[in-house]
């Protein structure tokens, strides 16, 4: 799409006793918004409520073009949310000086301090802006980086980078950060996916990789599978391994036990030595579970239910509670 070219009357507004009041505000709030992306302070004459509305089409198209035009970032962001045409993509990308055709890995940054301005100003120094990497800021606690993937390196580097983001973020800014990565984004039309990918790895990440911070697009396991089933299906699966008492939160030191437990391969002496725990203690509490559900956690088949059965309610919990 074209910038749009409009010849306004510079004038003071006179807004007319037709004025709507809902329409003058959105027409001085995008006027505050043109000015500040573009430094020109502009007026216009609106002698009826039709020419109000068009005021606002104008201004509004005039900022969205200013903002395509100049901002890689922004061009990029509308990009990953596929609000670009893909028949105007590349002749955008070559007005902003990005090269469409580039190997690329898409990095989504998640942090409650993400936005501060110590946090992107460590990200800058990591990421130059001569080295052909763009930052886009998707939302308050999400910062996508856009990194070329250099002839020297293979995919098998990224889980490096990502650390390194983590890393040097947690360092230098106390930030508690977690990463997902994409794959390999060829050209600037597959950036929507890479973002899909990207989204999707950090909200799995955050249900089931505990104390993980780096999520690659490719190795959800089967959270990605749990994530993606119906309600219902998760409910019906609880039913048949808790019966009607399902939990409603599992006993914290119960969770520690039989993770630590599962980490080990079911090795009995191994989780009852690094737990500091004697062998018949760790045993007792293997058999309260037994109890509790009738598996047997020191049996593969058994302990692989249980696994995916505490997956399942830790993601149902999840979802309640963010409808609360």
């Amino acid at each position: 799409m074209e910038q749009e070219t409009y010849t306004p009357d510079l004038q003071h507004p006179d807004f007319s006793s037709g004025s709507t009041p809902a329409v003058h505000l959105q027409i001085q709030a995008a006027l505050h918004e043109l000015k500040r992306l573009t430094g020109v302070t502009l007026t216009l004459p609106a002698e009826t409520p039709e020419d109000e509305e068009a005021a606002l089409r104008q201004i509004r198209c005039l900022c969205t073009a200013y903002k395509e035009k100049y901002n890689k970032a922004q061009f990029l962001l509308s990009l990953m949310t596929d609000s670009v045409p893909s028949y105007d993509v590349a002749e955008r990308a070559l007005r902003l000086h990005i090269a469409p055709d580039e190997n690329r890995i898409l990095f989504l940054l998640e942090s409650r301090s993400i936005s501060d301005d110590t946090v992107l100003e460590i990200l800058k120094n990591l990421f130059p802006a001569q080295s052909r990497i763009y930052l886009i800021p998707v939302t308050e606690t999400q910062l996508a980086v856009l990194r070329p993937l250099h002839a020297s390196e293979s995919e098998e580097d990224l889980p490096q980078i990502a650390h390194t983001i983590v890393d040097t973020l947690n360092t230098e800014a106390l930030a508690h950060v977690q990463v997902a990565y994409s794959g390999l984004v060829k050209n600037l039309l597959e950036l929507s996916r890479a973002y899909k990918e990207t989204s999707l790895a950090l909200k799995v990440g955050r249900l089931f990789g505990s104390g993980q911070n780096v999520f690659p697009y490719n190795r959800l396991g089967i959270g990605r599978l749990i994530y993606q089933l119906p309600r219902s299906i998760c409910e019906n699966f609880l039913s048949e391994i808790f019966g009607t008492e399902i939990p409603s939160a599992a006993d914290e030191e119960m969770t520690v036990t039989i993770d630590r437990f599962m980490q080990n391969n079911l090795n009995i002496a191994e989780t009852a030595r690094q737990l500091h725990m004697h062998r018949n203690t760790l045993i007792y509490r293997l058999e309260q579970v037994e109890k509790r559900t009738g598996l047997d956690l020191r049996r593969f088949e058994d302990a692989m239910t249980y696994k995916i059965a505490s997956m399942v309610l830790n993601y149902l919990q999840t979802e309640r509670n963010s409808q609360t």
